[in-house]
């Protein structure tokens, strides 16, 4: 086994560590102290926990790596345990904004804490590629609740929240949506590079597509409004019968953050109240409002794999690429996701350089997309760390392609993202599928 003890081959590292909890605290730089502890939904978390639990996933990986690791606090693992039952009870998800110790500041000095205990032990310590493979899955799970807190940040704050950095939407193109037709047979699916991902992306498979049309376009806010318009809300025909409880339930009539303002939707985010932009893709929509919308439409959500082959297959070259545009990093010139600092969706069409070999647009960044497909291992899944992934292969579906919110160093074209069907305070939207 290749042991790295080399202080120059632990630089980068070292570098990713630094950068990664930099950015946590430039999303919490200028938040007021009593913002941190406020829960305003049973499914978000507070700022407070947020900070506090990717902190603590550093000193779980640690203590697999070292099995003499001593935890920093019994009373803040229990509180800062999110589900896993190795490492004792949790705390009920719910209750995390009751809670008022640790405090805010107390929080802070465990986060210091734990920089200094990951800095001193990758330093000090000889490390295998397969504890350099854990290190580097805390980098992406600090990254994935980066984006989570961006979630909690907009139901709690929405424009009262001030980002350290903004940038304006300043792209206006005018692209007209067209069904992109892609020929089937026999696909490999899954992560075929050699940077890190995650072990639900493994292994590479082979899956058998028939042929299909997918849009080039991701489903704008004027698309969804017409199914609004045509009392899509109030015709149970087009709804999954879970969804069609969900929909009497909760009152939904329209996506998450819509309102209706002397009889003009408006729409309450990042950048406040505003008219609804009807060249935006739709956001905030749950599995059972996309798959509503696609029934309606006479088409369907896109099975992962058919995503996946429409984002990354190169017809040309038959090879499968990173990303849609190839094998480079995301850049701001090719999708909308955190680095860019827009707060918020871009229209469709908005990054003609990153679209994909087929022609489809925004696979990358702006909005999660839904997919048809079951979140459950592919075919000879091997879990990468116990509890992480493989405990929640129920009850979800697949998105994939990142959202405005998504850091660029956790995002690529096999990254597989699970909710449930019924979530949807996150960045979620969704493009349709036809049968030719």
């Amino acid at each position: 086994m290749a042991i790295i003890s080399n202080q120059d081959q632990k630089k980068p590292l070292l570098e990713q560590f630094h950068n990664t909890r930099n950015q946590t605290l430039e999303l919490v730089k200028t938040l007021e102290k009593d913002d941190y502890v406020v829960q305003t939904a049973f499914y978000m978390s507070p700022p407070k926990w947020h900070i506090g639990h990717v902190s603590w996933i550093y000193e779980a990986i640690l203590s697999k790596i070292d099995k003499n690791y001593e935890f920093y606090s019994k009373e803040f693992s229990e509180y800062l345990n999110s589900y896993y039952q190795q490492f004792g009870v949790p705390h009920d998800k719910g209750a995390r904004g009751v809670i008022s110790r640790p405090t805010v500041d107390q929080i802070f000095q465990y986060f210091n804490n734990v920089n200094q205990r990951v800095e001193n032990f990758i330093k000090s310590k000889d490390l295998s590629k397969e504890d350099m493979r854990l290190i580097t899955m805390g980098f992406h799970h600090e990254c994935q609740h980066q984006e989570l807190m961006i979630y909690d940040l907009q139901h709690l704050l929405a424009d009262q929240y001030r980002p350290v950095k903004k940038n304006e939407h300043s792209r206006t193109v005018e692209i007209e949506p067209k069904p992109i037709a892609i020929h089937g047979g026999v696909y490999t699916m899954g992560y075929n590079g050699n940077e890190y991902c995650y072990d639900i992306e493994l292994p590479e498979h082979k899956v058998y597509l028939n042929d299909y049309k997918i849009d080039s376009l991701l489903i704008t806010n004027k698309q969804y409004q017409e199914f609004i318009d045509d009392e899509g809300y109030e015709t149970f025909k087009y709804w999954l019968s879970d969804g069609w409880e969900k929909v009497k339930k909760n009152n939904w009539g329209s996506p998450m953050y819509w309102e209706k303002i002397e009889d003009e939707w408006m729409v309450r985010d990042f950048i406040g109240l505003r008219k609804l932009n009807p060249e935006e893709p739709v956001c905030h929509v749950s599995y059972y409002e996309a798959d509503a919308y696609c029934k309606w439409a006479g088409k369907r959500l896109p099975s992962e794999a058919e995503w996946e082959k429409a984002a990354c297959w190169d017809e040309t070259t038959q090879q499968k690429t990173i990303f849609p545009w190839g094998n480079d990093q995301p850049s701001e010139k090719k999708a909308n996701l955190l680095e860019s600092h827009l707060w918020g969706c871009t229209n469709v069409g908005s990054y003609p350089e990153g679209v994909s070999h087929y022609g489809c647009h925004q696979m990358i960044g702006d909005v999660w997309e839904w997919t048809s497909s079951e979140f459950i291992g592919y075919p000879g899944f091997k879990s990468g760390f116990d509890e992480y992934n493989d405990k929640w292969f129920t009850n979800q579906k697949v998105l994939r392609g990142g959202s405005f919110g998504t850091p660029k160093m956790s995002i690529r074209g096999s990254y597989r993202n699970f909710f449930r069907l019924d979530e949807r305070w996150l960045f979620s939207g969704f493009r349709c599928v036809e049968n030719p």
